[in-house]
């Protein structure tokens, strides 16, 4: 049975092929470092009395990796300022606190977790933009 397509119909974005890959990976990566946490690091994070950190970081990183998934996927138009947001801002904002939750080093990594979370706020607002 062949299937009719209306390319004028057509919501899939145009966004290329790395892109896509990229937002795979970070939902992957997310699901992975969820259960690392949950299972290898738990101990390790409940005597750090870091595993709260842990988690905010997790449920930052897949929400926001739903919302690339959309934006990359379903969106007529691409908006790249806010993929480009979401990214950094996932990288910075969850990826410092992954990190200030095994190591402990606040004085390195403070700064970075509120300028990735400004860029999660920016990369929402710009969705105005779509």
């Amino acid at each position: 049975m062949q299937t009719m397509v209306n390319r004028e119909n057509d919501f899939l974005t145009v966004a290329s092929g790395w892109r896509k890959k990229i937002v795979i990976v970070i939902g992957a990566l997310g699901v992975v470092l969820g259960a690392f946490g949950a299972h290898i690091l738990n101990g390790t994070l409940e005597a750090n009395g870091t595993l709260d950190v842990w988690k905010t970081a997790v449920f930052y990183h897949l929400i926001h990796a739903v919302v690339l998934l959309v934006i990359t996927f379903s969106l007529k138009e691409f908006n790249k300022y806010s993929w480009v947001c979401f990214v950094t801002g996932i990288i910075l904002f969850s990826g410092s606190l992954y990190l200030l939750a095994l190591y402990q080093v606040s004085y390195l990594l403070g700064p970075v977790t509120p300028f990735g979370g400004a860029l999660l706020i920016g990369g929402w607002i710009s969705l105005l933009r779509s």
